[in-house]
């Protein structure tokens, strides 16, 4: 029958030293350290040898012995004669024994004799045994005399007492225990100093809790605590420190930590080993978790291979992960199951996972079923799910409900989504609130929408002083405004007009090539601004038939003033018919100013040809 405490308890005559790495856990007192089996033959001998002769302390070390190695009947004679003499140690050997026969209260009684004698592994086991019995004023009574002397197993059960009765001196006796060397009480003393940072808090700083809650899980790692390491592994993969991090998952994972051997496949696949992180994922799903199975599931589905995903995903779902059936939800998606995939997504939604929400969400809006798409928006957003309260964004604006609309944008924005917060932008920049405009704008810039940078350079533009005209071709070394960069970071990222502005801000500069660079990359885009600058700009440099070209496809996407142009270009050449053509396009086009000259040019090459 297992008792409580350790098997230090056993070693009380001073002439054996227990090891200080010790089990901290309750487990069977009679188990034997690893010993040389002759050496410990001999010293049996010797023992026996003292004990007939009467030796009271080697009667007390030979029951020891006996009752490590599991030979209760041997022990018990040579215990009771060493208690009978006043051997401590054996008082509570002899309630160790007993309490191991299933002999408790007589096991008790021994244990107390011990104790009162001075024993700290006695008043340690007495006080268990009082505890085990709900006697929790006893109990700590026993312990605190145990942990007084020094008992690092008094030490800690003590502070477990106090802990689960939430008083305050549960801390110190912990890291009373922690310090002695107890690796269960320098784990638990991290863990709590880890939870007073919070959920997101940073372990891994270098002062304050999370440095000494550092600390105390790497003693207790070293000392074996599998579940120490794993925390310690994940404090150095945050501070990124991948390779020791990667030391204590490994250590971890081999001592049986399913969460350490799935962590350890996750920095194997980041580190690009596929394969390797595949084995310990496949380790830790066996052994019942679900994150491995799901990343089991993604690896496979990124390998084309859906069924074998699916497995994986209904292992992680089975082991209790609710994004098994998120991702489930996403399989049947990609192949077109509509309708299984609106099922896992309820379940998981229905489980509280706020992104399935959001997909089912989606997936109804997409059906046509707007009305029920907004309660499991609204759950979602709740949740936490940053997408969400943008999509309860987009579904409040599709029907004008601007007011409603933009209070989930700006919950959204504040969460970082970028999108949100350029729709915030554009709504400030609507209201007249251009501080505001401006704020939200460099967010969602930042963030990388191009839109967003070209809004903010449009805001930053209006507010610079003019620039002097400088004629093309003429060098000008000028440094580039901050309005300028932001045109080029939209440009750089395919947006037309912005591709056209920074091509127009080149050209004042002189820039020619810089600037005809930029027009035609909007232009082959199809921006019809960019065609007809370009086409300007080719014209001045004396390429009249290409700018011709570039005029025509302005012309052809609807814009006047390239049309104009062009009737220019045909009356000049005598094609006065298409001229004319030409001009009745830029009427039709405008605006007003072009319509209104095109309309004489028009009426002067009708006279010309009817003449």
């Amino acid at each position: 029958m297992d008792v409580m405490g350790d098997k230090a308890t056993l070693l009380e005559t001073g002439r054996f030293v227990q090891p200080a790495d010790f089990s901290e856990s309750a487990g069977d007192l009679s188990q034997p350290m690893d010993r040389d089996e002759t050496g410990e033959a001999a010293e049996e001998a010797r023992q026996l040898l003292a004990a007939q002769s009467g030796d009271v302390e080697a009667m007390s070390v030979l029951g020891a012995l006996l009752l490590r190695r599991g030979d209760l009947d041997g022990a018990e004679p040579h215990l009771r004669a060493a208690t009978a003499a006043g051997d401590r140690a054996a008082a509570n050997n002899l309630g160790v024994l007993l309490h191991q026969r299933g002999y408790a209260e007589d096991a008790a009684g021994w244990w107390r004799i011990a104790a009162v004698a001075g024993s700290a592994a006695a008043a340690h086991a007495l006080g268990r045994h009082h505890r085990e019995r709900g006697d929790e004023p006893a109990a700590e009574y026993w312990l605190r005399q145990s942990a007084e002397q020094g008992h690092a197993l008094g030490a800690y059960a003590l502070a477990d007492l106090l802990e689960h009765r939430g008083d305050t001196g549960a801390e110190q006796w912990m890291r009373i225990a922690a310090e002695r060397g107890h690796r269960e009480a320098a784990y638990r003393l991290a863990r709590a100093l880890d939870r007073r940072l919070g959920p997101e808090g940073d372990v891994g700083d270098d002062h304050g809790a999370g440095a000494e809650a550092e600390q105390w899980y790497r003693q207790a790692a070293a000392r074996g605590h599998r579940r120490a390491a794993l925390h310690l592994g994940a404090i150095l993969e945050r501070r990124g420190a991948l390779k020791e991090a990667g030391r204590w998952y490994l250590t971890s994972a081999k001592d049986g930590e399913a969460r350490a051997a799935c962590a350890l496949g996750f920095l194997l696949r980041d580190a690009g080993d596929t394969e390797s992180a595949a084995v310990w994922w496949l380790r830790a799903a066996q052994d019942g978790d679900g994150n491995a199975a799901n990343a089991l599931g993604a690896l496979h589905a990124e390998r084309g291979e859906p069924q074998t995903a699916e497995r994986w995903y209904r292992a992680a779902m089975d082991a209790g992960d609710d994004n098994g059936a998120y991702n489930l939800g996403l399989l049947c998606a990609e192949q077109g199951r509509t309708v299984q995939a609106e099922q896992w997504y309820r379940r998981a939604a229905y489980a509280g996972h706020r992104e399935a929400a959001n997909a089912l969400a989606i997936l109804l809006l997409q059906g046509g079923d707007a009305a029920g798409a907004e309660p499991w928006f609204s759950k979602a957003a709740e949740a936490g799910s940053v997408d969400a309260a943008f999509n309860l964004g987009i579904l409040f604006a599709g029907r004008d409900e601007e007011t409603v609309a933009l209070r989930w944008y700006e919950r959204a924005a504040a969460a970082g989504h970028t999108e949100a917060a350029l729709q915030v932008g554009i709504a400030r920049l609507r209201d007249g609130d251009e501080a505001e405009a401006e704020r939200n704008l460099r967010c969602a810039a930042g963030g990388g929408s191009a839109e967003a940078a070209y809004r903010l350079a449009t805001v930053l533009d209006a507010r610079r002083p003019p620039v002097p005209a400088h004629s093309l071709g003429e060098p000008v070394h000028t440094e580039k405004s901050e309005c300028e960069e932001w045109y080029e970071r939209a440009a750089s990222q395919g947006h037309r007009r912005a591709q056209v502005r920074v091509g127009m801000l080149a050209a004042a500069r002189g820039d020619v090539v810089e600037a005809a660079r930029w027009y035609r990359e909007a232009a082959e885009a199809g921006s019809r601004n960019g065609a007809f600058n370009l086409g300007l700009l080719l014209a001045r440099e004396g390429s009249d038939p290409e700018a011709a070209v570039w005029w025509a496809r302005a012309a052809d996407a609807g814009h006047g003033r390239a049309a104009l142009r062009l009737a220019l270009v045909y009356a000049r050449r005598g094609e006065l018919a298409e001229g004319q053509r030409w001009a009745d396009r830029a009427v039709a086009l405008g605006p007003a100013e072009v319509s209104e000259r095109a309309a004489r040019l028009r009426d002067a090459l009708r006279e010309e040809l009817s003449a």
